[in-house]
């Protein structure tokens, strides 16, 4: 991914939906913190939730199980639903809003957006695009780059500077036709996790969460953000 490169987002809910009101997104559904992944934590979480965004750290571990799990994917295959909205990610730190992009690309059923909604806008003319070619689009769209980068000086840590290596990755979980689908740019398609409903979607997110979590039992940068009716 070597070419453009943004400032990374914060994992934190008012950047990211301040950041995609900016875009035109209607606050019907805002984005809010997960504080735990066990039941009882999970039961707090506004409802409905159409999607949720992982933060974790990449590290050798996941690196590795990342190659394995594509090289079983490539040899048994597994059914993407072509109604599934996804984009590669060729631009530095820009998980933050291609995971954004994901979870709103893929609900827009539930979403309303403004008239000049810029996001809008962009969701329409790269709809029938390649994964490659979304990528392609999102590199030369100024506004959701402008908007990237204003936001990405929010929230409440420092942003680091664009030469410095960040080790950690949003990737977005989305239910498509009833099926759990991990949407991460870095990779070259959706990973199917099963089936899933409206009601257990949370849930079934969460499981699958906890297993990044165990990969690297010693790591504690994991953060769980979900996209509730406000």
């Amino acid at each position: 991914m070597e070419g453009q490169r943004w400032l990374p987002l914060e994992a934190n809910p008012e950047v990211m939906n301040q950041f995609l009101r900016q875009l035109g997104l209607v606050p019907t559904w805002q984005f809010g913190d997960v504080y735990g992944l066990d039941a009882e934590v999970l039961s707090l979480v506004p409802r409905p939730v159409c999607a949720v965004l992982l933060l974790f750290p990449i590290t050798e571990k996941y690196e590795s199980f990342r190659q394995e799990e594509e090289a079983k994917i490539k040899a048994q295959g597994q059914e993407v639903s072509s109604d599934v909205y996804f984009m590669k990610q060729t631009i530095g730190n820009a998980c933050g809003t291609i995971g954004l992009i994901h979870a709103v690309a893929n609900n827009q059923r539930h979403l309303e957006f403004e008239p000049n909604s810029p996001l809008k806008a962009f969701l329409l003319q790269s709809a029938k695009m390649s994964p490659e070619e979304k990528a392609a689009f999102l590199e030369k769209d100024e506004s959701i780059r402008v908007t990237h980068e204003s936001s990405a000086q929010e929230g409440q840590t420092e942003a680091p500077s664009l030469d410095e290596k960040v080790d950690l990755h949003f990737i977005a979980f989305v239910n498509v036709e009833g099926h759990l689908y991990e949407l991460d740019g870095r990779k070259p398609f959706p990973i199917v996790h099963g089936k899933t409903t409206e009601d257990t979607f949370l849930e079934d997110s969460a499981e699958v969460c906890k297993k990044f979590m165990a990969r690297d039992p010693q790591e504690l940068r994991f953060t769980v953000v979900a996209l509730s009716k406000a």
